[in-house]
């Protein structure tokens, strides 16, 4: 007899394999879903500041010209970021604040490749600002599979995901948070984990018809980046399209987006990611969406921080600025972390102090934090602020392991102590209330941190949100893979505001000079066919 976890985990295998997917893309001459006419674009992604821009875009297929992006009066050449000339960046500076441009795209003889579109650059940091809207979610990655019967799903199609992204771009929001597992292709982890030969062909088949990679080539130039480029045509250059052109996206990155689980058994431990891992990280953002665009004066070896013609850009760590009216500081608690023991921490010395002085600056009139894994909640997982091991005899994926004295195998308690600095130091602002948006858990919820472990945060409690997934399937939620459900970690005090709730949504905060607005979004539960797509109001508070 077959127990019914191993039934289940074969089911999710089998759902993995039911698919052949090509990874060809073919050139066309097409309308976007709003009867903007792309032409021959698959994806155009946005960022701005105050006074540039940097977009991230691709073509279905290969030009062996650079195309053109005209800026106003100004014409500015695309910089090849792939091999075969598909994927292209145009990086603008000297621009004027707060001011709407036309853009155009075009080839070198004056041909337009698509329809021309607004964009807009925000406020100068010193120009008062009265109204922001931002929109934020998390996990919107994941393979384009079917929905079988019984509602057993990995990953929501990719028509689902279309649509809940144009719901998103309805609401007109001013910004949108990207925050963390844009791709899910853990090949290393779905390989090890079936339980049976028959699942095992079937995952085997599947990542077969995506290609393969071979860890000692580098991914640009290789066969590595044509598997890559298969893998993230579908799960960000289909389901992003062109719908968020006029809508700056920031993209914060997480474990999976360095095609990698954040896994750590004496077997193997997946982060810090080895060179490979990091090479697919970076080519990924480099072919795909935009780096963070540097208008400060930032540390010394800053990590990721490079400079691209007019403006300066960095990879992992960036701050969105409006006016003076909110800066949001973004940070990937996975790609730099470190195994230091008591010095250990989940982003580097360099990004806790820079992080630590702006929060202390106060020269907006909100702050969000927006790190790429949640305070506030544990559910058990490695790579955790919080040393808390909870077990579960449900296990669909990876079990986390205990290292003999009740804590999980290789945490680091240095984790905990930066998670202290950085929520004393929120805690501590006297003109602005603590706001954390997160990502990673696939949950949406809310609540209010008054102490953690010897700080009494009650004065000014620290509000934490869980943001809501966007691509999770029905085998995805924590009850199904882990067979467990989030909690508050044993060394926190904290007020529910709402209890994780496994749906897909999304968050969306209104900002004026007096208040904060948050508005969770959940999708109906389980699948609905995408016409019937219609996102609730879950909950609503100001902060």
């Amino acid at each position: 007899m077959i127990d019914s976890k191993l039934s289940r985990r074969n089911l999710l295998k089998m759902g993995l394999g039911a698919t052949v997917l090509s990874a060809t893309a073919c050139s066309g001459d097409y309308r976007s879903p709003d009867n903007w006419y792309q032409g021959d674009l698959q994806h155009l992604i946005p960022l701005v500041s105050h006074r540039s821009f940097n977009i991230k875009l691709s073509f279905l297929s290969a030009r062996d010209r650079a195309p053109i992006l005209k800026v106003g009066n100004r014409s500015i050449s695309g910089r090849q970021q792939d091999t075969l000339g598909r994927f292209w960046a145009f990086r603008v500076g000297d621009l004027s604040p707060d001011t709407e441009y036309q853009l155009q795209l075009h080839d070198p003889s004056g041909t337009s490749l698509c329809d021309p579109w607004p964009l807009k650059t925000f406020p100068d940091p010193a120009q008062k600002a009265e109204r922001l809207r931002v929109i934020s979610y998390t996990c919107a990655g994941g393979p384009d599979l079917p929905v079988l019967p019984g509602n057993r799903h990995a990953f929501k199609p990719v028509v689902y995901r279309q649509k809940l992204f144009d719901t998103i771009v309805g609401q007109k929001p001013d910004m949108v948070i990207s925050n963390g597992d844009h791709i899910y292709w853990d090949y290393r982890s779905w390989v090890k984990n079936p339980d049976s030969a028959m699942a095992r062909m079937a995952i085997d088949l599947f990542l077969g018809s995506y290609g393969s990679f071979d860890e000692s080539l580098p991914v640009k130039g290789t066969k590595n980046e044509i598997t890559l480029q298969a893998i993230a045509d579908e799960q960000i250059g289909k389901a992003y399209g062109v719908r968020f052109r006029s809508t700056p996206v920031y993209f914060v990155t997480d474990d999976h987006d360095y095609f990698d689980n954040d896994d750590a058994t004496p077997e193997l431990v997946t982060f810090p990611p080895n060179n490979f891992h990091q090479d697919l990280r970076d080519t990924l953002q480099a072919q795909y969406f935009p780096e963070y665009i540097v208008e400060e004066e930032l540390p010394t070896a800053f990590p990721g921080y490079t400079t691209e013609e007019t403006i300066a850009l960095s990879t992992h760590f960036g701050a969105a600025r409006f006016g003076d009216l909110f800066c949001g500081a973004l940070y990937d608690c996975g790609g730099k972390l470190n195994l230091a023991g008591d010095d250990a921490g989940l982003i580097p010395q360099t990004v806790e102090d820079w992080l630590l002085e702006k929060t202390a600056l106060e020269d907006t009139r909100h702050l969000i934090h927006i790190p790429s894994h949640p305070m506030g909640w544990t559910a058990g997982k490695w790579r955790e602020w919080y040393p808390d091991l909870i077990e579960s005899e449900d296990t669909l994926l990876a079990e986390v392991k205990g290292d003999g004295q009740g804590n999980k195998f290789m945490w680091q308690r240095g984790w905990w102590s930066q998670h202290q600095r950085l929520i004393e130091a929120l805690s501590l602002q006297k003109e602005r209330k603590p706001l954390i948006v997160s990502g990673d858990l696939h949950l949406l919820g809310a609540g209010q941190i008054k102490r953690s472990g010897s700080l009494d945060l009650a004065s000014n409690p620290v509000t934490s949100i869980l943001s809501g997934p966007v691509g999770v399937g029905g085998l995805g939620w924590l009850s199904k893979a882990r067979g467990l459900s989030a909690k508050i970690p044993k060394s926190l005090v904290a007020e529910a505001l709402l209890t994780p709730r496994e749906r897909n949504g999304y968050t969306l905060i209104d900002m004026s000079r007096t208040q904060c607005r948050i508005e969770l979004y959940q999708c109906p539960e389980g699948y609905v066919m995408p016409k019937d797509l219609k996102p609730s109001l879950l909950k609503a508070f100001n902060v």
